[in-house]
């Protein structure tokens, strides 16, 4: 197993330890060190695509599980800032639904022996969506961060709905065919 898939599996890893700093009462410094394996996590995220481009250690299996690893890790975080009172549930359901529709879309088209890469809309609602866990794990309080915090949490929003057209735009020829 070459070093991105490893970096992809740690990133999976950390998922637990992330959301047991973060819910559970007690860790002295629990959203902190939260903050910190979660920014690791999502710095593991640019550092396998970067070093799997550069060395040219691209696999199938990284093109599947690297898409997974980041929706697992966003998922989590966003559910767990629902129970923390940070972000409306209707928008978590909203982007976990897009989660669902473009892995089953990959289902399809690995059924079809076609492996379809993350694209770069994709890339870019992951990146916002990561910066807005960020801030709303952080939790400064006050107007200016809450206005900042809604742009975000609607920002990532929106770029779910776009990454899910172009990604089914992109690839429709998917479901038409046939083994």
């Amino acid at each position: 197993m070459n070093l991105p898939n490893k970096l992809t599996i740690l990133r999976v890893i950390l998922i637990p330890f992330f959301l047991v700093a973060l819910m559970v009462d007690g860790i002295p410094y629990g959203k902190w060190i939260a903050l910190a394996i979660f920014c690791i996590a999502s710095i593991t995220d640019a550092l396998d695509g970067q070093i799997a481009r550069k060395y040219n250690l691209i696999t199938n299996f990284g093109k599947f599980m690297d898409p997974l690893a980041d929706k697992l890790l966003v998922c989590s975080a966003m559910i767990a800032m629902i129970d923390l009172g940070r972000i409306p549930a209707w928008v978590v359901i909203v982007i976990i639904a897009r989660e669902f529709i473009i892995s089953g879309f990959r289902l399809v088209a690995s059924d079809n022996g076609v492996v379809i890469a993350a694209g770069w809309w994709g890339k870019v609602k992951t990146v916002v969506q990561m910066i807005m866990i960020i801030v709303l794990i952080c939790d400064f309080g006050g107007k200016v961060v809450g206005i900042i915090e809604t742009v975000l949490i609607y920002a990532a929003l929106a770029l779910t709905v776009i990454s899910l057209l172009d990604y089914l735009i992109k690839n429709k020829s998917v479901l038409s065919e046939t083994k």
